[in-house]
């Protein structure tokens, strides 16, 4: 029974883990807070997400996903990566 027991637990773990991957959905970079931004874009953890968001406060908004690979420590692999969740202004498709 322990054996069984194991195995569900992990089950169960497993598919926690692989929700929380396909929770991550289209976000505003003109519009969300550093929390928001690393928790959808892959790639962009806490520390890109807030540099994501002091480049907007200086620079403004960002007209293009593109402009993003000029924030220090966002490339344009990055970019790619996250382009169908990237949007902008009031923009409900990707960008």
């Amino acid at each position: 029974m322990n054996k069984f027991a194991l195995v569900l637990k992990s089950l169960l773990l497993s598919l926690v883990l692989s929700f929380s991957a396909f929770a991550a959905g289209p976000v505003n970079i003109n519009t969300a807070d550093a929390a928001t931004l690393a928790a959808n874009l892959h790639g962009v953890g806490p520390a890109k997400a807030q540099a994501i968001v002091e480049y907007r406060q200086t620079h403004g908004v960002f007209k293009s996903a593109d402009e993003l690979a000029a924030v220090k420590g966002i490339g344009l692999a990055t970019v790619e990566k996250n382009r169908e969740r990237i949007q902008l202004g009031g923009s409900t498709k990707p960008e």
